[in-house]
């Protein structure tokens, strides 16, 4: 039974991935639609055709690949111009594309040809499939946030460190020889509510970490309240430890270390809160973008070796659909805390979707918002200057690019579907 229950809440995870998908071409397709534009296909897949019924002059459709979706915008790259020499390889392969696609252009559809809106309309048509995914994450988020809500630290101490455990070390309990923890050499006590360190009041308990972190081993005085009574601690330099990047967990950086942990409680939220959830999620999806060739590249090295999958790196819808199946059958966690952790696992993956369509490299629709603010940014300076509009971006010309970039992602889907099936990460 354990066992259909996480087929089941996976199969349903992964389609609601996919109906993410679909929205996030409907972003581009209305707005299309609504500048003129021809736009001749919805299709929600890959591969072969399943199904598909055409309204108007569109098709719309599923295919048998359900790895992601496209909408066909006609006339996506301007028409080429005469060669007085002998083109080159990237020329050739530009006009080889241009001739696909105006294959089935006719004069009539003069005027709703992509390449010839506006650069606002551009713009607007390509942002809306990433808007699309970040409406849904932030919908998704601020519903968690309001209804459950999320478990946040607070400046209240719930834990002492007794020592400092090596982070080489994977032996976390204290040892003869480690040395004591500041916090307990200054005689801090779980139910001590920060007040100040150093002269700084935080106000949340993220900001009481950075000023720690960042004292590194100066020394340091925290001001508590305790049983009611405003209490000085005893001066005690902090010390400098390997602790996890906050921004990339799977980098250990040197910052200073207390040995305290704080309490958490169950708060909801509103708007603002959201948005402030997810500008951190966004701060640490775009440092896991950069990152993101290494990590995959860490990946297929640790499946090849054996070695156990890295909590904080990359998974594919395959295995965050996994992950939201063991989630539902976790018994040590409160059912309404796993229907709120599913629902936040699938407002992240919508916000990590929208930051990696924005990446401006070619075929991401980042790629094409790039080329829409170069052009818009050419005919503006040629405008200024007197001279005569230079005419369209030539965006075929990145196809080399985009062929890169799509191969990339082809691979790196590849070695991370296998590795969630073979080596998936162990969360529980």
């Amino acid at each position: 039974m354990t066992v259909l229950i996480i087929v089941v809440s996976a199969i349903g995870f992964f389609a609601l991935i996919m109906a993410s998908i679909a929205l996030h071409e409907v972003g581009h397709m209305v707005p299309a639609k609504l500048f003129g534009v021809k736009v001749t296909q919805y299709f929600v897949g890959f591969g072969k055709t399943l199904w598909s019924r055409r309204r108007g002059e569109t098709e719309y459709g599923v295919k048998a690949i359900p790895l992601g979706g496209y909408v066909k915008l006609v006339g996506m790259y301007p028409p080429g111009k005469q060669h007085q020499t002998r083109p080159g390889p990237i020329t050739r392969l530009a006009d080889y594309a241009r001739e696909a696609e105006y294959y089935d252009i006719t004069p009539a559809d003069d005027g709703r040809l992509f390449h010839q809106k506006k650069t606002w309309q551009k713009l607007v048509i390509m942002f809306g499939g990433p808007f699309m995914n970040l409406l849904l994450a932030f919908l998704i988020i601020g519903s968690v946030n309001a209804v459950h809500g999320q478990y946040r630290a607070q400046l209240e101490v719930a834990t002492v460190s007794e020592c400092v455990v090596p982070v080489t070390r994977a032996d976390r309990t204290c040892q003869p020889d480690d040395p004591v923890a500041p916090a307990a050499q200054m005689g801090m006590e779980p139910g001590d509510r920060i007040v100040s360190l150093n002269g700084v009041a935080p106000k949340t308990w993220d900001e009481f970490s950075e000023l720690i972190r960042d004292n590194r081993d100066r020394p340091a005085t925290v001001v508590v309240v305790r049983d009611g009574e405003t209490v000085t601690l005893p001066t005690v330099p902090t010390m400098i430890t390997g602790l996890s990047d906050k921004l990339n967990p799977s980098r250990t950086v040197e910052v200073g270390f207390l040995g305290v942990g704080p309490t958490y409680e169950l708060q909801t939220t509103g708007p603002i809160g959201t948005g402030q959830d997810m500008w951190l999620m966004t701060k640490q999806s775009v440092v896991g973008l950069v990152n993101f060739p290494v990590k995959v590249w860490n990946v297929a090295a640790d499946l090849v070796t054996g070695q156990p999958r890295d909590i904080n790196g990359p998974m594919s819808i395959v295995g965050a659909s996994r992950t939201a199946g063991e989630i539902t059958v976790e018994e040590s966690i409160p059912v309404n805390d796993r229907v709120a952790s599913w629902f936040m696992m699938l407002g992240s993956v919508n916000l990590f979707v929208a930051l990696l369509n924005l990446v401006p490299l070619m075929p991401l629709d980042g790629g094409h918002i790039a080329g829409a603010l170069w052009e818009g940014l050419r005919r503006w300076w040629a405008k200024v200057r007197g001279r005569e509009d230079p005419g369209h971006v030539d965006t075929a010309k990145m196809l080399p690019v985009a062929y890169l970039v799509g191969g990339f992602l082809v691979l790196a889907g590849a070695v991370l579907i296998i590795a969630d099936i073979v080596s998936p990460m162990e969360l529980f």
